[in-house]
């Protein structure tokens, strides 16, 4: 190899370093968006864990009450039914 393409080969190697630095920074980006984006779903999704938690909580005695209701409702009935 002559003194003149070893300086080109030389050149070309550091474009291509120059390329995949390019490359590597460009991906490290992309995967710092996707990872702060996963971190914001995982906030997201706890609040919503957190929200339906509590719907769950206080949505229980809406059976009681509508069995208390009907009990209720029928027991008169059956007084009115009686009372005739």
């Amino acid at each position: 190899m002559t003194p003149t393409e070893s300086g080109q080969v030389a050149l070309e190697l550091e474009r291509l370093r120059g390329s995949l630095d390019a490359g590597f920074a460009r991906v490290d980006g992309s995967l710092a968006l996707l990872v702060q984006r996963s971190d914001q779903t995982d906030k997201q999704l706890a609040d919503h864990e957190a929200r339906l938690d509590a719907l769950e909580k206080n949505r229980w005695p809406l059976a009681s009450l509508a069995a208390l209701t009907a009990t209720a409702g029928l027991g008169l009935a059956l007084w009115e039914l009686a009372g005739r």
